[in-house]
């Protein structure tokens, strides 16, 4: 299957030196460029993409606005997955990106292979990016606004849910889970929907904020 992405980032260089990495890889297709937060959201529209790769600081409109503005007026199932691009400076931002509801954080400065990683990951929802710097940001994220993130009572899951939501937010995919309780990987995929489905929560990033804010890990 290809990944149809869209890059948006103010400064030429970058958006095409991303374009063209991304390009090069042969299940990945760009099919747009954006210059500014609004260019995203109207091409988010028109092109449908599977994946956006949102700069944060942009003209006109930034990533998080743009962020916000293109899951809230999207159908879940039909939404594209936002990955985010920041810096270790940025971290504000980076919290009202999880809150718009973005998928995945890439620092600017990764290789090019993490963000090809990235992109697939993202892609197939099947996994949150959690380098140490994703788990800082979203731990310190939780700690800072108990109160911005839905989500029901922890007592509402069983005991192997909340097993799986513990490794949900160590970062691990749904076959690194599986490979860890002894279990199937649709048994594992099942656990995740019905984790989700418990809490109120939209997707993967939201469980694990929701697990970090409720002390489920360190």
């Amino acid at each position: 299957m290809t990944i149809r992405v869209v890059v948006a980032d103010d400064q030429v260089m970058i958006r095409d030196g991303l374009a063209t990495l991304l390009t090069a890889a042969g299940d990945v297709e760009v099919v747009g460029q954006a210059g500014n937060g609004r260019e995203a959201v109207e091409l988010a529209r028109s092109l449908t993409p599977d994946v956006i790769v949102m700069d944060v600081r942009m003209p006109v409109l930034d990533g998080i606005a743009a962020t916000a503005e293109i899951l809230g007026e999207t159908p879940e199932d039909d939404a594209p997955k936002i990955l985010v691009l920041t810096t270790f400076d940025l971290d504000e931002y980076v919290y009202d990106a999880l809150s718009a509801g973005a998928s995945g954080f890439l620092l600017k400065d990764a290789p090019g292979a993490d963000l090809l990683n990235a992109v697939r990951v993202v892609a197939r929802g099947d996994a949150l990016l959690a380098p140490s710097v994703t788990r800082r940001l979203i731990g310190d994220f939780a700690r800072r606004r108990k109160r911005d993130l839905p989500g029901g009572a922890v007592t509402e899951l069983t005991p192997r849910e909340r097993e799986v939501l513990g490794l949900i937010a160590r970062g691990l995919s749904n076959a690194e889970i599986a490979a860890e309780l002894f279990l199937a990987e649709q048994t594992i995929k099942t656990h995740v929907g019905h984790i989700l489905t418990k809490l109120n929560l939209r997707d993967r990033t939201q469980a694990v904020v929701f697990a970090y804010q409720r002390g489920l890990v360190g």
